[in-house]
């Protein structure tokens, strides 16, 4: 399946690169391939799609091991420089590295030197964002900022004490404000989070830009279902809220026979396991750790539905995969995931945290006629039309050259007709 450039709104330079003049771009990235998450996979994507329309791309991340150093990595296909960076395993995470200021400056400022790129791109704030923004800012080279973060994902992997977490999450989007304002340009994924990065960071103009897939890479099945099959793809860790989905399938009526496969690593895989061997489900339960991509298309195809309960997602590439994928969707209706599960359409909506709620929402699926489970699951294919990979690099092209782009609604949809400057620095917010 693939995004059609006829459909309403939309118009050919949408799915075509939108210029033939190479951009020579910077991606600087907290986390990169192959660190598995959104902000990871994300820059991993966009640099090869870049690469592939014929930029000219380089890579600045930490090092995922204690080998340093630049070189050339083939990522989605394509063949860009990395520079990896000397890297220290952040110890309360169970696979986090970072590099040090020092370093990120000292390497941001031979990199920019020798490379001469017309843009640098950041992916977050944290320490390479920073000190590479900081340099790039000096040498007058135009700066993109994207944020993927949420400080508050960060406390379970930090060591402060609760009393002190409100004072350190507000200390972090002061921060995460004072390195954004030196971009000509802010993104977020969705219009959701761009709205909580203004509210927090005092940002005025924040641009959402969803992460885009290529739908074409995933299969869509409408074979009759042969058995009750709930999918999970992601990290497992707390914020997720994995726990809330196996307590919701402790409370499905047992003739529904549902089995639950969960794709992806964590720190909270062998608690979870344990959550489930107390409740009598071992059976029920598979944890596939981190698989390959050919693996993970064959779970999405083998699933009925695809849940996500976590409460702290800024868009939710798995869920994207899932819809793609054609599978209905049953999602927590905190931060993003709204904007991708379109309640009664494309699937169900659960109140966050509630294991009765999202009980009661998958077996709403589980029990839909053929005709209605091939509605929910058409849905999900026309809505993730939007999402489209090739609409993403257009956008970003023109930001990187400074021209005015085509804001995103809430849905992820195109607005015509609404165009937005990127030619000047983004702003504080005013009263």
């Amino acid at each position: 399946m693939s995004a059609s450039s006829d459909q309403p709104g939309s118009s050919p330079d949408r799915v075509t690169p939108v210029e033939s003049t190479p951009i020579r771009v910077l991606i600087a990235a907290d986390t990169f391939a192959p660190d598995v998450n959104g902000a990871a996979r994300f820059a991993e994507r966009l640099a090869a799609g870049l690469v592939a329309r014929g930029h000219v791309v380089q890579i600045m991340a930490p090092a995922p091991t204690r080998k340093h150093g630049t070189w050339t990595e083939v990522h989605e296909g394509e063949s860009m420089t990395v520079h990896r960076l000397h890297s220290w395993r952040w110890r309360p995470h169970d696979w986090l590295r970072f590099a040090l200021p020092w370093i990120v400056r000292r390497h941001s400022r031979s990199i920019l030197d020798t490379f001469q790129p017309d843009v640098v791109h950041f992916q977050s704030h944290i320490v390479v964002g920073r000190g590479v923004s900081i340099e790039a800012q000096k040498r007058g080279i135009r700066i993109v900022g994207t944020n993927h973060f949420m400080p508050e994902n960060m406390l379970q992997f930090s060591l402060v004490p609760k009393g002190f977490q409100d004072h350190l999450v507000r200390a972090l989007w002061k921060d995460a404000g004072h390195t954004f304002k030196r971009a000509e340009a802010v993104t977020t994924p969705t219009r959701r989070a761009a709205e909580f990065l203004e509210k927090y960071t005092g940002l005025a103009g924040v641009q959402a830009i969803s992460c885009g897939i290529d739908a074409d890479n995933y299969s869509p099945s409408f074979a009759p279902r042969t058995e009750n099959r709930i999918l999970f793809v992601g990290r497992v860790t707390g914020e997720k809220q994995i726990d809330v989905l196996v307590q919701a399938v402790a409370l499905l009526a047992a003739d529904l026979d549902a089995r639950v496969e969960i794709v992806g690593g964590g720190d909270q895989r062998r608690h979870l396991e344990q959550l489930v061997e107390s409740l009598g489900m071992s059976e029920r339960f598979t944890f596939t750790g981190y698989v390959t991509d050919e693996e993970l298309r064959a779970a999405y195809s083998r699933a009925t539905l695809f849940a996500m309960p976590s409460i702290a997602e800024l868009q939710s590439i798995a869920t994207m995969e899932a819809m793609a994928s054609g599978l209905p969707v049953v999602a927590a209706n905190a931060m993003a995931l709204p904007h991708l599960v379109h309640d009664g359409q494309n699937g169900y909506l659960f109140e966050p945290g509630s294991a009765q709620d999202l009980a009661d929402k998958i077996t709403q699926v589980l029990t839909a006629t053929p005709a209605d489970l091939e509605a929910l699951k058409r849905e999900s294919l026309k809505l993730i039309e939007a999402h489209d990979i090739k609409r993403t690099l257009n956008t970003f092209e023109r930001l990187y050259r400074g021209e005015p782009i085509l804001e995103a609604t809430s849905t992820g949809s195109p607005a015509v007709g609404r165009a937005t400057p990127t030619d000047q620095h983004v702003a504080p917010a005013r009263d």
